[in-house]
């Protein structure tokens, strides 16, 4: 991609009341556009992260039985009302149309994917049965002030799966579980697995979630056996109940959940099937979701220095940014943009992610600067220097070493980065 296409233009300051430095740092390099208190654009490096996220998800998701479907984002009334949380649901966005129709915003799909397993659990056979998205959620929150760690309106991976029984759904459970903390670590984050309430549903449920200063929830921490349990349902605890060890009290950013419902949602829409002997039984369920335009701000706050973005290769927007620095020489620029034109185009060819500042009326600092705000994995630098040994130089954005590289033996070398 050509920066000079993208029209972009990155900011050196922003008037907002931002209190997020990751989400601070995302509107600068435009990856985001806030629209409102929770409420954000993606740009087109915004966009690929996303993207690049849902790759590592899906793969993953797929490889335990996940089928991917889509939901509508616009619920009926009748539907929230069936499991009587149309009026308990206090965050959910209710909305009435000219004809005197109600409707809710999807918040979570647990009243639409229930009555769609309906059209196709009828026996044993039909278990289990493994459904998920990446759907748009939205949802009336009080504290959308943590840039895109609390949004309105946020793109979400939520999978539902369906079982027998609840010792069909704690193998799933567990299954899940390990899933997530691969997609995790392939995305670049650290996860602890932490208790949290369970809710009506059970007596707990787990949240993944990322160790971190500037996260909303307060966990009890075990770095001995790496026991974890969120603060919110428990007073006080000082010793490790697994391994007696003293636990560390340490804020953390909540990157996805996972439920047990069992036959909660079941019987409300009278979801069931029959067994071998032809008796009918409840469905068991569970719920596993994970935030995706969160782990793009959890990502910022954790991937960052003082000039900017430092993103991880596997969710990079683009791995290399190719820089041409102009010596103010017409005849000696001219040679300079040739040289970067034909290295974009062969490593284009090559089938790299390559962002090409190619503008012509920035500065030499300001396409540094940008470079290093946008936190791209590698920086290629073509200049008047480099030119005189027919190279590049690459640098690593979090490293100091530069490297100089044979403009004809670029696309070799980094084939075997």
């Amino acid at each position: 991609m050509r920066f000079s296409k993208l029209k972009i233009k990155t900011l050196r300051d922003i008037k907002s009341e931002e209190t997020s430095k990751g989400t601070t740092l995302l509107l600068r390099a435009r990856y985001v556009v806030k629209v409102g208190s929770g409420i954000y654009e993606y740009l087109p490096f915004g966009l690929r992260v996303l993207q690049k996220i849902s790759k590592i998800i899906r793969e993953e998701i797929e490889k335990i039985g996940g089928i991917e479907i889509v939901m509508p984002a616009l619920h009926p009334k009748k539907y929230w009302q069936q499991t009587n949380r149309w009026q308990k649901f206090d965050a959910l966005f209710k909305l009435k149309s000219r004809f005197g129709q109600e409707f809710a915003l999807g918040a979570t799909h647990e009243e639409i994917i229930t009555p769609l397993a309906k059209e196709f659990i009828h026996s044993y056979k039909d278990l289990p049965l493994f459904l998920y998205q990446i759907q748009t959620k939205f949802r009336d929150e009080p504290r959308a002030k943590s840039g895109l760690l609390r949004c309105k309106e946020f793109l979400m991976k939520d999978l539902y799966s369906f079982h027998r029984d609840e010792a069909d759904l704690d193998k799933y459970y567990e299954k899940v579980k390990k899933s997530y903390q691969r997609i995790f670590r392939k995305i670049g984050l650290a996860s602890i697995i932490v208790e949290a309430s369970g809710g009506t549903f059970s007596k707990f449920s787990h949240e993944f979630q990322v160790i971190s200063p500037v996260g909303e929830d307060t966990v009890f921490y075990c770095p001995h056996c790496h026991f974890a349990r969120n603060k919110e349902i428990v007073t006080k605890l000082t010793k490790c109940p697994i391994c007696d060890h003293p636990l560390q009290q340490v804020k953390a950013i909540e990157v996805g959940n996972i439920f047990k419902l069992k036959e909660q949602y079941s019987r409300a829409f009278n979801l069931k099937y029959k067994d071998r002997k032809g008796e009918e039984h409840f469905v068991s369920m569970g719920c596993y979701g994970i935030g995706i335009s969160r782990l793009l701000g959890v990502l910022a706050e954790i991937y960052n220095d003082d000039q900017g973005l430092t993103f991880p290769k596997s969710v990079a927007p683009y791995q290399y940014h190719l820089l041409s620095l102009y010596s103010g020489d017409k005849k000696t620029d001219k040679k300079i943009k040739q040289a970067a034109e034909k290295l974009y185009d062969r490593v284009t060819r090559a089938g790299k992610e390559i962002l090409f500042d190619d503008r012509e009326n920035v500065t030499n600092g300001e396409k540094l600067k940008d470079a290093d705000l946008i936190g791209i994995p590698y920086r290629v630098v073509i200049s008047q220097r480099t030119l005189k040994r027919n190279s590049c130089e690459m640098k690593l954005r979090t490293s100091n070493r530069v490297r100089l590289i044979k403009l004809t033996d670029f696309v070799k070398i980094t084939n075997n980065l």
